[in-house]
């Protein structure tokens, strides 16, 4: 690899690297918290919660890359650009086309990694978190013991928290049991914890008492403890096997799901549409790298040149990515349809491929020409129309 590709490969890498963090971390930010209530009512850590919604950070990289990647580009080109770097590769006599080997190099690159978490790691992850989410689910203090309010778990059996702490400690625990035919008995506790120990689930009471009452006469009795610990295993359901989604089954499940699934044969046409949207999500980052690349890949001596060579790049890509999404929208699992989701990357990047062959510049275009001229113009006569008014 040459100087010049090193350069650019390395600035664009760069790039990359906090563009898809960034993007990334706000994308998993507004997905974390549509799980927020569910995963922490059970008073888990916020290590454990971020755990366990990291879990979805492979499928938002899929869709995030390409436009991580269309970032870093017009980042790099427009700046390459701006410093006069592209006018100087012109002017020593070198192609265009020394700018856009490290381009598609890295879009390649970027293509592989998209491609591993649409095919692998994406759809392991959204299984291992719809697992998580079950088992939470199935959860009798999660669902059923709320702060403030007096629940009754099953007949007889009636529960009340004052508050439930992050670190998962019921406070100001009152339960009140009548299912015994002969005696109530009422505990009382500062704090309590669930705690799992030899396949039991076990409610640990601490600094407490119980109050024994018999239904039919006899005094209370009043047992002042330490530390109690009051058997819920009885209590628990238990979380049955998780129907896993099109978007959480395996690549190989998707090509030959098993004959008994009840979930594959009744929703066949969605896992054949998955399967294809795997597969045709990477192109995004080759055409995203080509689109940018024919907007942005020849030097421009005007500042304003390169701003509407940016915002074409932007409009370009965003429209082909949009046309993708509609596409999938409308397959319906149709065979004819699901064509096109190869076809829309594959015709953006022909597009951009012609441009760049033709060797138009992407700021030359009729249509980009007249809108230039336009804004110049509109420009021009606000300017005129603010120095009349001051005079």
């Amino acid at each position: 690899m040459k100087t010049l590709e090193r350069y650019i490969v390395r600035r664009t890498a760069y790039a990359f690297t906090l563009t898809i963090a960034a993007m990334t971390g706000v994308v998993w930010a507004t997905q974390a918290l549509r799980q927020l209530d569910l995963v922490t009512s059970k008073g888990q850590t916020i290590v454990q919660f971020i755990g366990i919604t990291i879990l979805a950070l492979p499928f938002l990289i899929v869709i995030v890359a390409p436009f991580a990647l269309m970032i870093a580009l017009i980042l790099v080109l427009n700046a390459l650009s701006g410093d006069s770097e592209l006018i100087v590769i012109d002017a020593s006599g070198g192609s265009r086309f020394l700018v856009l080997k490290p381009v598609l190099l890295f879009s390649t690159v970027v293509m592989m990694l998209t491609a591993s978490m649409s095919l692998y790691f994406a759809p392991m992850g959204l299984a291992q978190l719809r697992t998580e989410i079950t088992r939470v689910r199935a959860d009798l203090v999660a669902n059923i013991v709320k702060p403030g309010r007096f629940i009754t778990v099953e007949n007889g059996l009636t529960f009340h928290i004052r508050n439930r702490s992050g670190k998962g400690t019921l406070d100001g625990l009152l339960l009140h049991d009548t299912r015994d035919e002969e005696t109530a008995f009422t505990y009382q506790a500062d704090t309590g914890l669930i705690v799992e120990a030899a396949d039991r689930t076990l409610l640990v009471m601490q600094n407490g008492t119980i109050q024994r009452r018999p239904k039919k006469q006899g005094d209370i009795s009043i047992v002042r403890f330490q530390s109690y610990a009051f058997d819920l295993s009885n209590l628990i359901p238990e979380a049955g096997e998780p129907v896993y989604k099109a978007s959480e089954r395996t690549t190989s499940n998707l090509m030959s799901p098993p004959g008994d699934d009840a979930y594959a044969l009744k929703n066949s046409g969605k896992l054949t549409a998955e399967l294809h949207e795997r597969f045709s999500q990477p192109l995004y980052c080759i055409a995203f790298g080509l689109i940018v690349f024919a907007f942005l890949g020849k030097a421009r001596t005007t500042r304003h040149g390169r701003g509407l060579a940016v915002v074409g790049a932007i409009c370009a890509c965003v429209l082909l990515r949009t046309a993708g999404f509609g596409v999938t929208a409308i397959s319906g699992g149709s065979t004819a349809l699901l064509g096109l989701l190869y076809v829309v990357p594959a015709a953006g990047s022909t597009l951009a491929l012609i441009s760049i062959f033709r060797g138009q510049r992407s700021s030359d275009p009729k249509w980009l020409t007249s809108l230039q001229l336009a804004v110049h113009e509109r420009i021009e006569a606000v300017t005129d129309r603010l120095k009349g008014g001051l005079a």
